[in-house]
This record gives structure tokens, sequence and C-alpha cells, in this order.
């Protein structure tokens, strides 16, 4: 079924898409920001007004909020990311209007008590500092924030641990009320709906809605890489870890479909919706990287991700080091892939086989109601819900010359940041504490 388009006076966006295959529907409330609207000092404010939009509102108690959708039997979520932060519900099509209504409450109504405020302070705390345990996570950070000098990519989503420690309630208020606006808003409904019932709902619960004022936007630009930039962390831990990160372009640039199928052959096809991108696991077997790697004993697995962001990110890949192996000859057997895809670029056969992949990718990627409903309202925060319905003829017009001109100018020495996750026993990591300077 066709997508129906409507815009509110207040500006909001309204996509439905009817779907009659069960008697469901999913809404889901996007808003158009995310960790690189964030300044220094307030890192993490998307995501912790994420946690506070579940607190109540003036017209829905606190504890309520799950019973509404769990009542009709529903699942309800949301995440924040870089560009992005969402709101889900997806339970029977006779929940619509009470989905509906907790979405434009959490729009305009939600409350911030300062009782609240702390106490979630304390939650985020515990959350970044339990993925600071996490080798494989915490590597991640690092690697990004040295990847990136200008350009607020640099900020992991969940914030520093400085700027949560000092946030004020009024900085998170402050941060809704600018952001969580109709027309910085797009509201996506997908399932066994009538369209035009669901509009009159849709109108009925939001148009009354103040529009707000227009939030200001990124400017920065980040500067071309000009060498190659290491992390090594040494940690207590029990697994090495190894990550390598190349500037990639954005979902709209020309280049990003050409750097997806080059990821294919490196490290199996993966799809383009990562709210589900770990439910269907990779055909790794037979790419390039699982056989120099994990077939020769020196990873224990690795993998890779070229994900759809609004401007230019990173296209990360990694590997756990097998047991006896080291972080160099994981590294050494890494490059030597690398630079064989650099030098001679991919076959004919490999071209053919990653088509028919990621094709299957992109099925499962819009499996359900709420797999579709989410991938209209992601790609609409990065560029346009249209231009999900673009990514087969772009992923069919990628060419072998194409590939081969994308892994040569992206996947270079000056264009990477390099880290290595070096893991130390308790004592090791005692000893290096203690004669770090200053201790």
């Amino acid at each position: 079924m066709p997508v129906r388009e409507t815009v509110l006076e207040n500006g909001l966006k309204v996509l439905v898409q009817e779907v009659h295959t069960a008697p469901l529907a999913s809404v889901w409330c996007w808003y158009r920001v995310g960790s690189k609207d964030e300044r220094p000092g307030t890192t993490g404010v998307s995501h912790w007004v994420e946690h506070m939009n579940f607190k109540g509102t003036r017209n829905i108690p606190r504890d309520q909020v799950k019973g509404i959708i769990e009542q009709f039997g529903g699942a309800w979520n949301g995440y924040t990311w870089i560009d992005q932060t969402t709101y889900l519900e997806t339970a029977s099509k006779d929940a619509l209007d009470r989905m509906l209504f907790i979405e434009a409450e959490r729009m305009d109504g939600c409350l911030y008590d300062p009782a609240d405020c702390e106490s979630e302070r304390t939650v985020i705390i515990s959350e970044l500092q339990g993925g600071e345990n996490e080798p494989e996570q915490l590597l991640d950070i690092e690697v990004t924030a040295s990847a990136f000098k200008v350009h607020p990519y640099h900020h992991p989503t969940i914030g520093w641990l400085s700027d949560l420690q000092s946030m004020t309630r009024d900085d998170l208020y402050g941060h809704y009320r600018k952001f969580y606006t109709p027309p910085n808003a797009t509201l996506v409904i997908v399932g066994d709906v009538d369209t035009d019932d669901a509009l009159k709902q849709v109108d009925k619960h939001f148009g009354g809605i103040s529009p707000g004022e227009k939030p200001a936007r990124v400017r920065q630009v980040e500067p071309q890489q000009q060498a190659e930039r290491r992390v090594i962390l040494r940690k207590e831990g029990t697994t090495a870890h190894w990550k390598a990160a190349f500037h990639a372009p954005a979902f709209s640039d020309a280049d990003f479909f050409p750097l997806l199928v080059a990821d294919a052959v490196l490290n199996g096809a993966a799809g383009l919706n990562i709210w589900s991108l770990g439910s269907v696991a990779r055909p790794q077997r037979s790419a390039r990287l699982y056989r120099a790697l994990v077939d020769k004993g020196l990873a224990s697995s690795v993998g890779g991700a070229v994900l759809p962001t609004q401007q230019p990110f990173l296209y990360g890949i990694n590997a756990v080091v097998a047991d006896g192996q080291t972080l160099a000859a994981v590294e050494d057997a890494m490059l030597r892939e690398i630079d064989r895809l650099c030098r001679d670029g991919i076959t004919q056969a490999e071209l053919t086989k990653v088509h028919s992949q990621l094709r299957a990718r992109l099925v499962y990627d819009a499996a359900s109601v709420t797999d579709i409903a989410h991938q209209l309202g992601f790609f609409e925060t990065i560029a346009s819900w249209r231009d999900y319905h673009d990514v087969l003829p772009r992923l069919e017009s990628v060419t072998l010359d194409a590939v081969h001109d994308v892994a040569r100018r992206y996947l270079t020495a000056s264009n990477r940041t390099i880290g290595w996750f070096e893991p130390q026993d308790s004592a090791e990591q005692g000893r290096l504490i203690a004669e770090a300077p200053g201790v």
C-alpha cells in the first residue's frame, strides 16, 4: 500500500501506511535530535531527556505509562542515537487512539520533576559505567572520539561523565522544549488502519500543540583526516579487541552503497535497519575477513558496519582476538585484506552474491509493521522516507568500478583510526594505576 504524507498546520509531518496482514498497528514518533545536536557541557542530554519522557505527563501518571499499552497486549520502547530520538508502541489496532494520546502527551506534556531528574542521573551514570566495563563498547567510544576532532559525532550518545554529573533539571527541560516541537517531529503509523480515520485521530491529539521555534542545527564540518590515528586501551579484562574506523559517506552520498557492498564482501551482508540489525545473522563464512581471520584461528569473530547517517560518519571494522593470538597478528591480517580490496577490487561473482544477500537483508528490514514504521521514520530523520523506497535501485546500480573506487578513496591509512584493547589482569592493572603520573 502507498504511504500517505500529511503535514498538520503546526508543522507535524504524518506518514500513514496501511498493512492489513494482521490486526496490529505500530506508532513511532521521531524527533530530529540526537547527540550531534549537543554542545560541550550538555553531552548526553538527548538520551537523558528520552529517559525522562517515560516518567509521566500532565495527564498520564508515571505509574500508568506502561499499563496503557500493555493492557492491549502491546509493546513500547524508545531509543536515542546520533541523529534522532524516537518512541514507539505496537499493539492491537484498537489501541491506536491510546498510542496517539501517549505520544501527544510526550510531545507537549512531560513534567521533569526535579526528584525524577536526580534519580535518573544515577541510573544513566550507572549505565555509562557499566558500558565502560564492556571492552568492545569502551573501545568504540574512544576510537570514535579520536576519529572526530570537530564534528559533534565525536560525543558518545550517553554523554561524558562530567557533563552527566553537572547538568541541571533546567538543562534537560530546556532541551526538551527546544526540540520536541511538531515541525521537528515525524509521526509514523503503519498497520491495519484506515488512513482517513487515523489522520482524524492524529489531528485530534496533535493539532492543538504549538509549533514552537525552529531549533538551530549543527554547522561544524569535520576536516579531512591527514594521518592515521591510534588508540591503545589497557584495562582489566580477559580478551583482546581490535577496531578500525574509516571516515565514511552520509547515506545520501553516492558513495554510500558502493561502500555498503564493499563491507558485504569483507564481512557478509548486513541490512540498514539499526533497530533490528542483529536479529538475523550475517552470511559470513564465505566473506573475506572471516576466511582470513576466523578460519585461520586468529580471531574468534569479525564484523563491520556501514550505518546510514545524516552527515558523514564512520565505517567500523572489528575483531575479537582468539585465545593465544596477538593484536599485532590480527591487525596484520586485517590490513592485508583491506589493502587487497583497495588494490584489486572485487570480482563479478562477489558482486552478484552480495547483491543477492543485500536484497534479502532489505526484505528482513521490513519484516513487520514495527520494522516498516521504523524504516519510514528513521530515513525521514536523516534524509527522506522516499529515499528508503529507493534503496533497491541504488543498490542495483552499484558496479565493480564503483566499489573499487570507494575502497581506494576511503579505506586508506590516512583516513583511519585504529584501536587496540589490551586486557590486563587485576594485579597488572593495579600496578599500572599505582605508577601513573600524579598517583
